[in-house]
């Protein structure tokens, strides 16, 4: 299930904007420390092994805004791919719909691509795909519908999107509001600050 809280309290908790929106960047840049009445100490305190491994796991769901259950989907799928599993498991969740639709600039923010998915505005290789969790192909193109072209949003959001903020993996044409999965990423392209060793820890333990 996707996560319907304050947006703004989870990337506090993390310590870390990870959608480069404007409006989060400034909430951490006010307000550095967790949330709650004890924030800033708890930020002090010794985490243990256990709560390092969790911790990264759980800022790894939020990042890409997917649930425990699917989480252990993938991270299956990921062992059984040649490689580190850390690594595959990483080049899964760009693989997401909604995650390519938010690196390619069309949404400000992950939660954001998610609704566009949901809600049919999104094409993969000219067909209507309406499931956030489907999985992209390299080589195929990720386009939205001519209505959302205009879209107030799409076009802050696209306008907002550097061009260094586009991953090498990908391919992106603004003008057609569209892009496509050139391939797999290697790690050190994939733009989240994790340690998915410790994840593939976690699960292992």
């Amino acid at each position: 299930m996707s996560y319907r809280g304050p947006k703004g309290r989870l990337i506090r908790r993390f310590g870390e904007d990870f959608t480069h929106s404007p409006k989060y960047t400034r909430l951490l840049q006010r307000r550095p420390n967790p949330p709650g009445q004890h924030g800033a100490q708890r930020r002090r305190l010794r985490m243990t092994e256990y709560a390092r491994r969790l911790f990264e796991k759980q800022k790894l769901k939020a990042i890409y805004n997917v649930s425990e259950k699917q989480l252990l989907r993938y991270l299956r799928e990921a062992s059984r791919r040649s490689g580190p599993t850390g690594v595959n498991l990483l080049q899964i969740l760009e693989q997401r719909l909604d995650n390519i639709v938010y690196r390619l600039g069309f949404a400000t923010t992950i939660w954001n691509a998610r609704q566009l998915v949901n809600h049919g505005h999104v094409r993969v290789d000219g067909r209507k795909v309406d499931i956030p969790s489907y999985l992209v192909k390299p080589g195929a193109v990720v386009s939205l519908v001519e209505k959302m072209r205009d879209n107030p949003q799409v076009v802050q959001a696209l306008h907002n999107r550097r061009d260094d903020l586009i991953p090498p993996y990908l391919q992106l044409d603004r003008a057609a509001c569209s892009g496509r999965l050139l391939r797999l990423p290697a790690r050190e392209e994939i733009p989240v600050n994790i340690d998915e060793s410790l994840i593939v820890e976690f699960y292992a333990r």
